[in-house]
């Protein structure tokens, strides 16, 4: 677990909790510190099954990357990509096509601290400092430009991370953006908390996971199927569309299990036709 290591940028704070490492530590990770393991804590006596939702979250971007890499897409743009863990999309995408080019963006400086040695040897994967509601900088971003070829299919990659993008922010706004950027036969990849069902129940207390993480992490803002579609205006969901995690493509009926919507969180793949 962390205490100051070496590679850890002295501005931050490590006493507060970051939604990167807490997602770390909720992967069984190590890249957290004990800030983050409370907050953690906290959020699993209120909704115990978020640990099982990180871990389909990311069974949902390996199978999402592999069906990506199936369409002949070689180039991928990962916008809150996290701390790096087991499987990450360049493991993943350059296992099946080892000419896939992969960018990692995170507004983390830890995350990408901890992203960079990892990556120091791969000529065909970066990780960039920037934030997703700053478009420009993102697509602008030098190493970005380096590596991808906007006038080539690319995937943008944005998995449990829109959540923290508030509505005054306009995520269909900053999402049309990215789309206006890619060429046709480009994708986008989504995963979204939702905590109300699709017959409108609700699955998980929402308020006290908001309660948690409103004084230490952003805000957290739960959306609808309907309201991820509006996000993603412009590109074509592929089939199944917008599905609880397990039900996004598994690869048995065993994988679905009883309850999908036990995930909490809703997985889309558009294409930009």
């Amino acid at each position: 677990m962390l205490d100051r290591p070496r590679w850890t940028p002295k501005r931050i704070d490590l006493t507060r909790p970051s939604a990167a490492r807490v997602y770390d530590y909720l992967l069984g990770g190590g890249c957290n510190t004990a800030a983050d393991r409370e907050l953690a804590k906290r959020l699993l006596e209120v909704t115990p099954q978020v640990r099982v939702t990180v871990r389909l979250n990311r069974s949902f971007l390996r199978r999402a990357v592999t069906w990506l890499v199936g369409q002949g897409v070689t180039q991928f743009l990962d916008i809150g990509s996290g701390i790096p863990s087991v499987g990450n999309v360049h493991q993943i995408a350059q296992g099946l096509n080892p000419k896939c080019r992969v960018a990692y963006v995170d507004n983390d400086p830890i995350a990408i601290a901890y992203a960079e040695p990892l990556l120091r040897d791969n000529a065909f994967a970066t990780a960039v400092l920037a934030d997703f509601r700053s478009p420009d900088e993102v697509l602008n971003a030098p190493d970005v430009r380096a590596l991808i070829d906007f006038d080539q299919p690319v995937a943008v990659l944005t998995l449990l991370m829109m959540h923290f993008v508030a509505d005054s922010a306009d995520p269909a706004r900053l999402m049309r953006r990215y789309r206006d950027a890619l060429v046709p036969g480009s994708y986008v990849a989504l995963s979204h908390p939702s905590f109300t069902g699709a017959q409108g129940d609700e699955l998980a207390d929402a308020q006290s996971v908001g309660e948690i993480v409103q004084d230490t992490l952003e805000p957290l803002h739960l959306r609808t199927a309907d309201e991820l579609l509006r996000i993603i205006d412009g590109f074509e969901p592929v089939p199944p569309g917008v599905v609880h995690l397990p039900l996004w493509r598994p690869d048995s009926d065993a994988d679905v299990g009883r309850h999908p919507e036990s995930s909490l969180v809703y997985g889309v793949v558009a294409a930009k036709p």
